[in-house]
Order: C-alpha cells, then structure tokens, then sequence
C-alpha cells in the first residue's frame, strides 16, 4: 500500500525539474540587464529598432507559451556543448561590451542564452521549438556596414520612383542622387525611408502572425516573407511622395513636423494589414484549391 501511494506521489511531480534553472536565469538576467539598457538607449529609440521592444515581448510570451511542453520533454544537455557554446559566446558579448559594438553584443547575449537553454532542456527539445529562438534573433541589430550596403540602392530606387511618378502627375520635384528639389525645400532620402527599417519590423511581426495563426509550413511562411520586401519598398515610395506633396503645397515645417512621423507610422500600418491580405488572400487560395483538388 506504500508503495503504490509512493508512486501515486511520484506521478504528480513535474516529469523533470532542474536544480539549477534560478542560478541560470540569474547569470543570464545579470548580462541581459545593461544590454537591454544600451538597446533602449541605442536602437529601439529610432525607427530602425522601433519593433525590437515588441520582438521581445512576444518572443518571450512565445517561449512561456512552449515551457510546460518544454519542462515535459526536457533532458540535460551535453556539458561540453554547453561549454563550448559559452566560450564562443561571452567572449562576443565582452568584446561587444567593452568596445560599444551593440549587435555583437546582443548577438553574444543571445548566444549565452541559446547555451543556457540547451543546458537546461538539451538539444531535441530547442530544435523542437525552434520558432520562438529564431524569432528572439531579431533583436540582434544589424552591423551599420551591412545596412548601410542595402540601403543606399534602395534610397536610389526609392528616389528615382519617386520623382519619376510625381513628375508625370505634374508636381515639379526633380532629383539630384537621393535628395529631392521642391520649390525652394531640398528633401534628403534618408535610411528611414530606403524601406529596410520597416522591412525588418515587417518581417518580423509578420513571422510572428504566420506562426501564431496560421501554424504553416516553412514553405508558405518563406513565400509570405518574400512579399514583404517589396511591400515595404511600396510603402516607403509612397511615404517619400507624401512628405513631397506636403512639402509643396504646406511647406517644410508641416512636412518634417507631426506629420513626418505620422506618415511613417500609417504607412508601416498600411503595409503590415497589406501582408495580413494577402496572407488571407492565399490561404482562401489554397483552401479552395484543395478542394478542387
């Protein structure tokens, strides 16, 4: 009768608890805490980073959501591959530190982070929740070298569009490089308007939305990112023209007031509920497709 009220008892217990998951939460908060900072200060503050605040959030509710199944299946990793994990990753991040580099940095963080977890769960259970681990790595900014790269094309295609179109309506913009000439007002094509910053806040919310809602193959999922790209590039060509058009016929102080920011903020929303269409759009497709089928 022991015996069975023994594994009675046993068989309530969580099927795996670590005795060390406090002192793995604390090590990882203690680097965490001044990253985070330096992120608020450094990136999330302009309109490049503005989505990094809710890449964590929901990234972190991703995994919360994943930590029951997590806990279930959960088998100690290997401690040499932990080891090495770590000796690959605080290194990054003391350099990142030390020197201001904030995207190694962060990536060395989320490299001790991924460590820290394999150490706790092991390596079947990341993979199988690959998703949230994945999307948590948008918070890695970009090296300013490589943005910098993709951008100045695309703040040239932008610019050229731009006048192109305006023109042909009668609006006597011309061009010179990525500034644009209104009246008396020269308008400079800047990062912000290139559309790689609100691609990478595209690309990440709509991941998230994909994975959220529609639970889809990568296949589709790749498919949807792609279209963002030229989304997004849409959306900023028509932002450029409104600040034009504001500039012309209110002037310079209306169009890089209020009204600077709000269009950017309308057109990121524009585009994002575009994605959501055509997300709706092609799965209605495929659904009726398979039917046929």
């Amino acid at each position: 009768m022991a015996t069975t009220m023994a594994s009675a008892t046993h068989g309530n217990r969580p099927a795996f608890k670590s005795p060390v998951s406090w002192p793995l939460l604390l090590a990882l908060a203690v680097l965490a805490l001044p990253t985070v900072i330096t992120l608020g200060e450094q990136v999330w503050s302009k309109e490049s980073g503005a989505h990094g605040p809710i890449v964590l959030v929901t990234g972190l509710w991703l995994l919360w959501r994943k930590l029951p199944d997590m806990r279930e299946a959960a088998k100690p990793g290997a401690w040499w591959l932990t080891t090495l994990m770590l000796a690959v990753a605080l290194p990054i991040y003391v350099f990142g530190r030390a020197y201001d580099f904030i995207s190694l940095e962060v990536a060395g963080l989320y490299g001790a982070g991924v460590a820290m977890m394999h150490a706790r769960f092991g390596v079947q259970v990341l993979l199988k929740n690959w998703f949230p681990l994945f999307y948590l790595a948008f918070l890695i900014p970009p090296p300013g070298w490589l943005m910098d790269g993709i951008t100045a094309p695309l703040k040239l295609f932008v610019s050229y569009v731009t006048t192109g179109g305006l023109q042909l309506v009668g609006i006597p913009v011309f061009r010179e490089g990525v500034t644009l000439m209104i009246g008396p007002y020269q308008l400079l094509v800047e990062d912000a308007c290139s559309g790689m910053n609100s691609m990478t806040g595209l690309v990440a919310i709509s991941l998230f939305y994909i994975y959220l809602l529609r639970n889809a193959s990568w296949r589709y999922s790749l498919f949807l990112v792609l279209l963002v790209i030229p989304i997004a590039v849409i959306a900023n060509i028509i932002r450029v023209a409104t600040l034009v058009l504001l500039t012309h016929f209110f002037g310079d102080a209306v169009a890089q007031g209020f009204l600077h920011m709000a269009a950017g903020l309308l057109l990121f929303t524009s585009a994002l509920l575009l994605v959501f269409l055509v997300d709706n759009l092609m799965s209605y497709a495929l659904r009726k497709w398979g039917k046929a089928a």
